[in-house]
């Protein structure tokens, strides 16, 4: 089965993982295996990798392409499930642990997948292929709960415009395609303000989020994977906006805080330790690959490593 997908920042995560021959690594989003191939290729016979993927197609790509490599392990859920994934295989701790957070190139580029405002497919958007999907919001939500989500996940200036124009399309009849939605939104947005990028991309961005819970799984998930890391473990994210990063920095500013007692305070009191060093603060795709891949424009990785306490 073809899974195109062009594994973004693929040295800079992968090298700052630091892979230990025999360590045990996860690549918590797996797509087309990209990131793990890479992984396996510095570990020894001793390593081990796990692959997690809660897209079906994902989860089959990968089972066919190491297929046969006793070091690897594939496993179909969403990193929400960290905690239990480690639990049911035996694994107390790993050495390192990597999240490709962006939608594939294979699930924008599969018109059926719904997550393109370019091509006519069924709204869907759902990366697990389970569940509430892109439709279901769009008909569904009231015009403030609309509102809400564009605006706060969508960061759209125009988000009012959107929501009401989006309730009154389908007080008509109900908004069942990509297209559809992207003319609604189109539409609902100022001539002026069409023309640097497609009106329709911020209000999809907020709906995908939306359908599939991503910050709330993001911001929930993050210290289950810190905690169990081993002593001297990393634990390289890569986000591909702003709202994913800004979770993703203000949780690692909080594991490099020493102390926090007022300055004016003689001794330390709170007794706090950095818990981390932060090796990386937003590193940005090179030119060589955005000229390659220009999904990878809006990119950062960012890294910790856990201090042995």
């Amino acid at each position: 089965m073809d899974f195109k997908h062009i594994s973004v920042l693929l040295e800079e995560s992968v090298n700052s993982l630091n892979i230990k021959p025999d360590g045990v690594y996860i690549d918590c989003t797996a797509g087309g295996g990209g990131h793990s191939a890479v992984i396996l290729s510095h570990l020894g016979e001793g390593g081990r990798l796990i692959c997690v993927d809660q897209d079906p197609t994902a989860v089959q790509v990968v089972t066919e392409r190491f297929k046969g490599d006793d070091r690897v392990t594939v496993v179909h859920n969403n990193f929400s499930s960290f905690a239990q994934i480690l639990d049911e295989l035996g694994i107390e701790g790993v050495d390192g642990v990597v999240a490709d957070l962006g939608v594939s190139s294979h699930q924008l580029d599969t018109a059926e997948r719904g997550f393109s405002f370019h091509k006519d497919a069924p709204l869907d958007m759902r990366m697990s292929q389970a569940g509430k999907s892109a439709r279901d919001i769009v008909n569904t939500y009231s015009e403030k709960q609309l509102y809400t989500i564009i605006k706060a996940y969508g960061e759209e200036k125009f988000s009012d415009r959107v929501a009401r124009a989006i309730v009154k399309a389908r007080e008509a009849k109900p908004i069942e395609t990509t297209i559809e939605l992207s003319d609604v939104v189109s539409n609902a947005i100022p001539a002026k303000f069409r023309r640097n990028a497609h009106p329709a991309r911020k209000t999809f961005q907020a709906i995908r989020i939306e359908v599939n819970g991503e910050l709330d799984v993001l911001k929930e998930t993050l210290p289950v994977m810190f905690d169990r890391l081993n002593d001297e473990g990393v634990i390289s994210i890569i986000t591909f906006h702003s709202l994913e990063d800004k979770i993703v920095k203000d949780f690692f500013r909080t594991l490099k805080e020493g102390c926090v007692c007022p300055k004016d305070f003689p001794v330390c009191v709170c007794g706090r330790k950095p818990k981390a060093v932060v090796k990386s603060a937003g590193v940005k795709a090179s030119e060589k690959e955005l000229d390659d891949n220009n999904r990878s424009r809006s990119a950062k990785l960012r890294t910790a490593m856990k201090i042995s306490q």
